[in-house]
């Protein structure tokens, strides 16, 4: 074990982007069912649509939450929409998958999404059953990452110590609140849109393009 984490015995980790390559760009897919949302309902054209939705991504960390924020729509209705995507840009990385089944201890996701659409992410993956659960944006009331408070409800129910945490995430700006309460950070920086907005190194332990190799190294593998 890497001696700068062998403290760790909880290994947080994202979802998109951060479990499979962002060159696969699920979210090409789930802008195009966002802008369709939006149009629907604002009855506007596609391209107010699109710089509506990354308006309100960049100022309220998702599209759902600036849609709630101004306009009151019921998020359910939203992720179900967004998320009817097929999965087919998604290959198993059977070095990873083995990785993380190594890792000491538990094995947690935290992510934006909802956890029918992180099941379906995860099953493509091959990675059904390697956590033991999903906090996801219904279980932080719709409020999502960076706010600090979806990280510590996580820990108050999930019963995580953060200073012996984890935390992997391709948004360097979703990582301050983790480093804040003492979790171990690493930015998985591996082109994602706007991955480095607000990134800073005082609240970004380690980098990488890739979570294979790095993973390997934690353990004391080769990829």
């Amino acid at each position: 074990m890497r001696a700068e984490l062998a403290h760790v015995d909880c290994w947080i980790f994202d979802l998109d982007n951060t479990l499979y390559p962002a060159k696969a760009d699920l979210f090409a897919l789930i802008d195009v069912k966002m802008g369709e949302f939006i149009q629907g309902l604002l009855g506007c054209d596609p391209d107010v649509a699109k710089a509506t939705q990354k308006r309100y991504f960049m100022e309220h960390g998702t599209t759902l939450s600036g849609l709630m924020h101004h306009h009151g729509i019921e998020p359910r209705a939203f992720l179900d929409y967004v998320h009817d995507i097929s999965m087919d840009r998604l290959e198993v990385d059977e070095a990873l998958n083995a990785h993380i089944a190594a890792l000491p201890g538990r094995r947690l996701i935290f992510t934006n999404g909802d956890a029918a659409y992180a099941e379906r992410v995860l099953d493509k993956l091959g990675l059904s059953g390697a956590f033991e659960l999903i906090h996801d944006i219904h279980a932080c009331q719709y409020v999502p990452k960076p706010d600090p408070s979806g990280y510590a409800e996580l820990c108050r129910v999930h019963g995580v110590d953060p200073s012996r945490a984890a935390f992997f995430e391709d948004m360097a700006r979703n990582l301050k609140p983790a480093k804040a309460i003492g979790m171990s950070t690493i930015w998985v920086n591996n082109g994602s849109e706007a991955g480095n907005h607000e990134h800073h190194p005082d609240f970004i332990d380690f980098e990488t393009g890739h979570l294979t190799p790095f993973l390997a190294d934690i353990i004391g593998e080769r990829p």
